[in-house]
């Protein structure tokens, strides 16, 4: 059975099964403690009639705060099936399912509580925005397979024509500098198309930033916003070496927003075809894992 305390004398092994260091594991054990005391506060207020105070009974099977958080990570990070997740950890894959849907709107909480969640109301992206000391961002969208669905009207729904797959759909903004995820859209169906989504939230941006995008935003022009974008190719004719030379030098400035989400991508609940049908789960399982991206760059800066 795996346990933290196996682990935890074992740094390489602990940060291939979680994504994170056991220094950025202890930092977010307490913020993540707070927020499981404040669940349980709430289930408390909701349950005034309950005959046991909470903790009383059989004693859990992840009975610490530590192995609690190991068991979260853990399944974002590896994404294995629930039958073989409560193998992992001695219970049952009904006990395994129940404690990962409790377990993820802790960890949002915890990450909340750290400041390390993007934003997701697009009427507030302005304001946060302008808090960046350098107004330099990137805008991508990013899709995930998802498994196919039974009902026809969803399968055409959901089929992505880039992807030849069933996926759902995110567009993120990140800083240049920081390389952190600012913005988080909302989940769309994969045939979506990336501008639509961005015309459909209406984003606001300070005034003077400076936006890069890929082709797939063309058209896409924010009031007082200096955009970025490299040229299409006219049909049946070349770029000039000038126009390739332009593309060559946004492509290199663009990049990072793919490290980025290759970064939020180590877990591989974001990656792999996401197959958990609770409703809503798809969506905040990407901010979580855009959340501990931020954690991950946020920490690292600081021990620099």
């Amino acid at each position: 059975m795996l346990s933290f305390e196996q682990l935890k004398t074992k740094p390489k092994v602990l940060k291939s099964l979680i994504g994170h260091t056991l220094i950025e594991f202890n930092s977010l054990l307490e913020p993540f403690q707070l927020a499981y005391e404040n669940y349980i506060n709430d289930i408390v207020v909701k349950n005034k009639h309950r005959k046991r105070a909470p903790g009383g009974g059989r004693k859990a099977t992840l009975f610490t705060t530590e192995e609690r958080l190991f068991f979260i990570l853990f399944y974002f990070k590896i994404y294995p099936l629930q039958e073989l997740l409560g193998f992992f950890f001695g219970m049952s894959q009904s006990q395994a399912n129940e404690w990962i849907h409790r377990l993820s709107g802790i960890l949002q909480s915890a990450l909340g509580y750290e400041l390390m969640l993007p934003e997701r109301n697009p009427l507030k992206l302005e304001q946060v925005l302008s808090h960046c000391p350098a107004l330099e961002f990137i805008i991508d969208g990013t899709e995930r397979r998802i498994q196919r669905p039974k009902d026809k009207d969803k399968q055409k729904k959901f089929y992505s024509g880039k992807k030849k797959a069933h996926t759902v759909k995110n567009n993120v903004i990140t800083n240049y500098d920081t390389k952190k995820v600012d913005y988080l859209s909302g989940t769309y169906e994969g045939k979506r198309h990336d501008k639509k989504i961005c015309d459909e939230e209406a984003h606001g941006f300070p005034n003077g930033s400076i936006l890069l995008k890929d082709t797939g935003y063309q058209g896409y022009e924010p009031e007082n916003v200096h955009t970025l974008q490299p040229k299409k190719k006219p049909k049946n004719k070349e770029l000039s070496e000038d126009e390739r030379q332009h593309n060559k030098i946004i492509s290199s400035l663009r990049v990072r927003v793919e490290h980025v989400i290759g970064s939020v991508k180590i877990c591989r609940i974001a990656k792999d075809i996401f197959r958990n049908s609770k409703v809503n789960y798809n969506d905040l399982v990407m901010e979580i894992a855009c959340g501990l991206h931020n954690f991950r760059v946020a920490h690292r800066m600081t021990q620099v």
